[in-house]
């Protein structure tokens, strides 16, 4: 039997990814939705006629079931007491605030929150995983539950998209010895990242837009905690790299890319050395064969004019990073460049792979 889940914010651009990349999970099942109170007592189908964003139709089984509204923790928590949302997808799209003191409710309730949404990236008892990064934050759980008096509920969120094209190279350059000082980041990144309706066409068509609201302080900061220590029960963040993020929107349906510049420590790689380390990494997800993980979670394009968002995204169920162009800099030590698919990777694919890990581990049983 397949664990019945819920979508918070069902009807939005990411609760759609989460409901289109769902079906026919091997694992999870969609058994509730929630949504604003406008959809509120719709069926999906009907909250969603008109601004459906997926070239699949929406699945039978879901396009039935009612809208619930997302600020009525009681309507999941009658759903989890009969066996239909044993944890919940928050693809919430509010104020911070609110979103921040929504997914406390729900984990409070006894709901588990697997969440897209910002507002607890910060917080210290909260893991921010990439599942081939940091699983061992997942640690941290217990003691948010004693902190937060959760009993059997928790909060475990996936970081901004817009990273996932460095972050996990970044890593496997660390996990095998070199340490990054400092990097260089400037991302280009889809209209698809802004939700929808997103950025109006007449902005951005024949336009890039050198500014998206917290993205730059995102790009910098996150990463900081997602390489940092479980230490007394909270994460605690790294000291570097230290990263100078410029984010543009540009003129791109999916996939994020950035141009990475980067500085190593004293020990510093050779080019052919970071190509060895990427092209073999893989971590827990690949171990565990998780269902949404990636066969080869960094893929390398040796062509000078890749990765391309177009040729590039899907790669390996559009859950890897792709990278080109590494070559020497002449400012830091090495310049790459990386891609991953926002929508899929860096929104719906990897909070399903987040679940998935933590199912594995055991917090989800």
């Amino acid at each position: 039997m397949k664990i019945p889940v819920g979508i918070l914010g069902a009807t939005g651009m990411v609760g759609q990814n989460y409901i289109g990349l769902l079906n026919e999970h091997p694992w999870f099942e969609v058994r509730f939705v929630a949504a604003s109170p406008r959809s509120a007592g719709k069926k999906y189908k009907e909250a969603v006629a008109g601004r459906w964003q997926l070239a699949e139709s929406c699945a039978d089984a879901v396009s039935g079931l009612t809208v619930h509204d997302a600020n009525d923790v009681s309507a999941a928590l009658a759903a989890h007491d009969r066996g239909q949302c044993a944890f919940v997808f928050s693809a919430l799209e509010t104020g911070k605030d609110q979103i921040r003191a929504l997914e406390e409710s729900y984990a409070k309730a006894g709901v588990p929150v697997v969440s897209n949404a910002s507002a607890h990236r910060s917080t210290p008892d909260v893991p921010m995983l990439i599942a081939e990064v940091n699983p061992h934050h997942a640690d941290v759980i217990p003691f948010q539950q004693r902190n937060h008096g959760f009993k059997k509920g928790f909060i475990a969120v996936k970081p901004n998209c817009s990273i996932q094209s460095y972050m996990t190279p970044f890593y496997a350059l660390i996990n095998t010895g070199f340490e990054i000082r400092r990097a260089i980041v400037s991302t280009m990144q889809a209209a698809s990242g802004a939700g929808y309706p997103g950025v109006a066409s007449l902005d951005l068509i024949d336009n890039i837009v050198p500014f998206i609201n917290g993205e730059e302080e995102k790009s910098e900061l996150e990463p900081l905690k997602i390489l940092g220590t479980v230490e007394n029960g909270v994460i605690k963040p790294a000291d570097a790299p230290i990263i100078a993020a410029h984010c543009n929107r540009v003129s791109v349906s999916d996939g994020h890319t950035a141009c990475v510049s980067i500085e190593f420590g004293a020990k510093k790689p050779s080019i052919a050395e970071i190509k060895h380390i990427w092209t073999n990494f893989t971590a827990l997800p690949q171990e565990l064969n998780l269902p949404f993980a990636p066969m080869h979670p960094i893929i390398i394009q040796e062509e000078d004019d890749r990765p391309q968002p177009r040729k590039d995204r899907d790669a390996d169920k559009a859950m890897a990073v792709t990278v080109g162009r590494i070559r020497p800099c002449p400012v830091f030590d090495v310049r790459f460049v990386g891609l991953s698919h926002n929508t899929v990777r860096g929104a719906a694919g990897g909070g399903i792979l987040n679940a998935e890990l933590l199912k594995a581990k055991g917090f989800l049983d």
